[in-house]
């Protein structure tokens, strides 16, 4: 095998690749391509003998000729054990690049949006910068579940917020009053067990009518409803919700 510091080959690639939330319809036909190009298949675990829900979507197309590499990022607190995940990651990403593989890493969601192959697109363009390389979009959970129940996250000079949902309840509290006065659009993402009083928050605040709550969107556990629908209990880690303060008043 090549050091990764040697040339890389004219042939060989390494491709993020966003494959969406979890419909694999929902894969972009530019996805579909790299994925079937490719002679390396990778895809993040959390750990050694965990299956992978981005190669999972993706499955249709991994055929038997093509390697796997799974590769674990540690769901951990202590940040120099990601920090070595993420170099470990990238340094074999790289290494076999450099051998004259096409290569794909796997990603749920998009691959700039809170993914982990954000980290590693750091890693690699940092420590080895003339590995080349491509990234593909993928369709992000929040627009999944908007598409599904025929909402519409933005409207003409709307503001849009997307964030992971607060800790603390003050927290959000401050966040929806500062966004009421802007028009401003919440998107809350990994919402997880935070609905217990993220709801009655939402209530109180007479947002629960125009907020959407979704979960495990294109799942087999997918739930897509009106908040007002879903009671006030712990939801998966896969959840989000999307809160409109108001519409705006020049409508078709």
């Amino acid at each position: 095998m090549r050091r990764v510091n040697d040339s890389f080959c004219a042939e060989s690639s390494l491709t993020l690749v966003g494959v969406g939330p979890g419909d694999p319809s929902l894969l972009t036909l530019a996805a579909v391509e790299a994925i079937q190009n490719a002679t390396v298949v990778s895809f993040p675990i959390s750990k050694l003998g965990e299956k992978s829900l981005a190669a999972k979507i993706a499955s249709n197309w991994i055929t038997d000729e093509k390697r796997e590499l799974p590769l674990v990022f540690p769901m951990v607190s202590e940040i120099q054990k990601r920090k070595d995940a993420w170099r470990k990651a990238g340094k074999q990403l790289a290494e076999i690049v450099a051998n004259g593989e096409k290569v794909v890493f796997l990603c749920q969601g998009d691959i700039s949006l809170y993914s982990t192959s954000a980290y590693l697109l750091l890693d690699i363009k940092s420590n080895y910068p003339e590995c080349p390389l491509k990234l593909i979009p993928g369709i992000n959970s929040f627009s999944a579940a908007a598409a599904k129940a025929q909402w519409t996250i933005g409207l003409q000079q709307e503001q849009v917020l997307v964030i992971p949902t607060p800790e603390k309840q003050e927290t959000l509290e401050k966040l929806l009053k500062e966004a009421a006065p802007l028009g401003r659009v919440v998107v809350l993402l990994k919402m997880g067990k935070r609905w217990i009083w993220v709801r009655p928050l939402l209530e109180k605040m007479n947002l629960l009518e125009n907020s959407l709550f979704a979960q495990e969107v294109g799942l087999s556990g997918e739930i897509v409803l009106p908040s007002t629908e879903v009671p006030a209990t712990a939801a998966m880690y896969f959840s989000l919700l999307l809160i409109r303060q108001s519409w705006p008043e020049i409508l078709p």
